[in-house]
């Protein structure tokens, strides 16, 4: 029995797992939005969730205590291994949910199934989020004028 296991297995290993959901949430942190299986992003949900809430942390600590900053830092560096991200993170990402107490990603459901296994897929984004502004767009504008 399973009782008090809260962590989904996916049929997978601990370090299979781990690896996995560390990739997945820096994409989502890079991108801000991912497609994957309903039952991943569940997963996802819970560690981009706690992530967001470390880096948080740092926007209310004063600026002399250096060393908990620091350990917040490498705290989401043991997930994320991308530096690049985990400054995205601190100085992009936990600042726009300065004001939110939790529910910082959204999950919507696809109506098509994979078509390989017939599992439900779902979005994975970032509630506050930056929309990218395309270029083509910007670019026949300005072939027009």
């Amino acid at each position: 029995m399973r009782h008090k296991n809260s962590v989904t297995q996916l049929g997978r290993t601990h370090e299979h797992r781990r690896a996995l959901f560390s990739n997945m949430v820096t994409s989502l942190f890079e991108h801000e939005r991912i497609i994957t299986t309903k039952q991943k992003a569940k997963e996802l949900k819970r560690i981009s969730e706690r992530l967001i809430t470390r880096a948080k942390k740092n926007l209310v600590l004063p600026e002399t205590d250096v060393a908990k900053k620091l350990h917040n830092k490498r705290e989401v560096m043991r997930h994320i291994h991308n530096r690049d991200v985990v400054k995205k993170l601190f100085d992009d990402i936990a600042p726009r949910f300065k004001d939110r107490n939790g529910g910082y990603t959204r999950i919507y459901l696809l109506a098509k199934r994979r078509e390989g296994d017939g599992a439900e897929m779902a979005i994975i984004e970032l509630v506050e989020r930056k929309l990218k502004v395309r270029k083509k767009a910007e670019k026949k504008v300005k072939e027009e004028k």
